[in-house]
C-alpha cells in the first residue's frame, strides 16, 4: 500500500511541476531564516528521532505567515525544558507540496510538517509519514481551545493525525469599494447582479477579476463556487461516493459560467500564464486595473501586511446566490483550521514537537494572529477580532449552512489533479465543459474501482 500511495503521489506532484515551471519564475523556494537565528539553504529532513533538532517544513516564506512562523519557533527554542530545539525550513506554497510529496517518495520525511486536511494528508498517514497523536492531544487543553470543526477536520479513522493552528480561511470576494462607488455598482446579492457589476466594469475598461491560474487552484475557486451555488453540496459528495456523478447538471453549469465569462472579459488576459504565486494577481488588485479577486480570506493579511492604506480602500462579501432559492446560499467553501501541523516523530520527540505546536494557541500567539487579518481556529476567536473585514468573514463562517472543504484537498490527490487540470483548461477555452466533467468522472471512477 505505501508504495502505491507514494507512487500516485509523486505522479501528481510531477505534472504539477512541470506545469508550474511554465508560468512561475519564482525563486523563493527553499531558503530559511528565522527570528531564532537559523538559516538554511535548503531543506534537509531528520535522519532519527535521536536527533535533538526538530524539523519544521512549512510554507511561511513571507508576510504575516513568516512572521508567525519564526515567532513561534523563537518563543519555543527560548522557553521550552524539552532539550530539543525547533529549525524552521519555509519553502514557497505551490512548490512545498511538490517538495513535501517528493521527499515522502525517497522515503523521507521531516519531523514536523504543515500540510492541509482531506485527501492528501489521508495519503500522507496511510503511507506511513504522520503518526497520530490522541494521547498527547486528551492531556492537553487543546481540545478546549480550539474549534471542533478544525479537531474533526484533524482526524482520519477516528484517530487525530495533526493539531489546526493557522486560519479560518474561506473562499469570498474582495473588491475595490472606491471602484464600485465610481460606477455606482452595489455589492452584488445575486450572480446576475454580479455578472451587471462585471459587465458596467468591462464597459469601463475594468477588469472584473483579478485572477492568476498558472496554479490551478485559484480558478477552481470559480468552479466550486458556482457548483456549490447551483446544486449545493450534495452532487459533489455523490459524485465522490459513486452515487452520483461529476457529470451532474451542476458542474456542466459551472464549466459554461467560465467559459462565459472569459468570452466576456471577466479576467485578465493570459490568464493561465499569470503566477500567483509571484503575486501576479494581487498586483492587478493594487494597480486597480481589476475590481476584485475570489480567493481564500487568507489574503485579508496579506492586504493588510502589504499596505494597510490600501487594504482599506477593500470591502468583502461571499460568493453571491444563485437563481433557485432553494439552494443554501450560506454555504462557503474553505476550510477551518487552513493548515495542520502533522508528526512524523514518535516518543519524546514527538512530545516536544507536539509542545510546540501547541504553542500555536498560546493567548499572544493567537492575538497576533487575529490583529493581523488571521482568523485563529480557537473558540473564543470572535473575542479577539476587531477588524471589520474579518469580523465580517468570521461571521459569514458562523452563519454557514456548511463549509465544503476545497476540492483539490478533499479529494484524493490523482482525482483532485484531474479536476484542476480540466479547470485550467475551461479558462484556457481549449476543453468544453462537457469534456471537462468527463475528464474529472473518469478519475474519481479510477479510483472509487481501485479500492473495491
Amino acid at each position: 500500500m505505501k508504495r502505491k500511495v507514494i507512487s500516485i503521489l509523486l505522479c501528481a506532484a510531477m505534472v504539477s511541476t512541470m506545469l508550474a515551471g511554465c508560468g512561475s519564475s519564482s525563486t523563493n523556494t527553499t531558503q530559511e531564516t528565522t527570528e531564532a537565528g537559523t538559516t538554511e539553504a535548503d531543506a534537509s529532513v531528520s535522519s532519527s528521532d535521536d536527533s535533538k533538532e526538530i524539523i519544521f517544513w512549512n510554507t511561511g516564506t513571507e508576510g504575516v505567515d513568516k512572521q508567525l512562523m519564526d515567532m513561534v519557533v523563537k518563543k519555543f527554542n527560548e522557553t521550552t525544558t524539552s532539550g530539543y530545539t525547533v529549525k524552521s525550513v519555509p519553502t514557497q506554497n505551490d512548490t512545498y507540496k511538490e517538495k513535501l510529496v517528493i521527499a515522502m517518495s525517497s522515503g523521507e520525511c521531516p519531523d514536523i510538517y504543515t500540510s492541509w486536511a482531506g485527501g492528501p494528508m489521508n495519503e500522507y498517514i496511510e503511507a506511513g509519514f504522520a503518526q497520530p497523536i490522541d494521547d498527547l492531544m486528551n492531556a492537553s487543553d487543546l481540545p478546549d481551545k480550539l474549534m471542533e470543526a478544525s479537531l474533526e477536520q484533524a482526524k482520519y479513522k477516528d484517530k487525530t493525525y495533526g493539531v489546526p493552528f493557522l486560519n479560518v480561511a474561506v473562499s469570498g470576494i474582495y473588491y475595490n469599494t472606491e471602484i464600485f462607488e465610481k460606477y455606482n455598482i452595489e455589492v452584488p446579492k445575486t450572480i446576475t447582479e454580479l455578472e451587471a457589476a462585471c459587465d458596467t466594469l468591462v464597459a469601463n475598461g475594468i477588469t472584473p477579476f483579478a485572477l492568476a491560474n498558472a496554479t490551478k487552484w485559484t480558478g477552481s475557486m470559480y468552479f466550486m463556487n458556482l457548483a456549490a451555488r447551483k446544486g449545493g453540496l450534495e452532487p459533489f459528495q455523490k459524485a465522490v461516493d459513486g452515487s452520483g456523478t461529476f457529470e451532474d447538471e451542476c458542474f456542466k453549469y459551472a464549466g459554461e459560467k467560465i467559459q462565459e465569462w472569459v468570452k466576456k472579459g471577466y479576467f485578465p488576459e493570459g490568464v493561465n500564464s499569470l503566477s500567483e504565486d509571484d503575486g501576479q494577481s494581487k498586483q492587478l488588485i493594487y494597480q486597480e486595473t481589476a475590481a476584485m479577486e475570489c480567493i481564500g480570506s487568507w489574503m485579508t493579511g496579506t492586504f493588510k501586511s502589504d499596505s494597510e492604506e490600501f487594504a482599506q480602500k477593500l470591502g468583502w462579501f461571499p460568493f453571491p446566490a444563485g437563481d433557485d432559492a432553494s439552494i443554501d446560499s450560506s454555504i462557503l467553501i474553505g476550510t477551518i483550521g487552513d493548515n495542520f501541523i502533522h508528526f512524523n516523530c514518535t516518543d519524546e520527540k514527538q512530545a516536544a514537537a507536539f509542545e510546540f505546536a501547541s504553542m500555536f494557541t498560546d493567548d499572544d500567539v493567537i492575538q497576533f494572529m487575529a490583529d493581523n487579518g488571521k482568523i485563529p481556529p480557537v473558540k473564543n476567536a470572535a473575542d479577539l477580532i476587531t477588524d471589520p473585514m474579518t469580523t465580517q468573514i468570521l461571521k459569514a463562517a458562523t452563519d454557514a449552512g456548511a463549509v465544503q472543504l476545497w476540492y483539490d484537498q478533499y479529494l484524493p490527490p490523482a482525482v483532485a489533479t484531474a479536476h484542476l487540470d480540466s479547470c485550467q483548461e475551461l479558462f484556457g477555452l481549449t476543453m468544453t465543459p462537457e469534456e471537462a466533467d468527463k475528464k474529472f468522472q473518469a478519475a474519481m471512477e479510477e479510483y472509487n474501482n481501485e479500492q473495491k
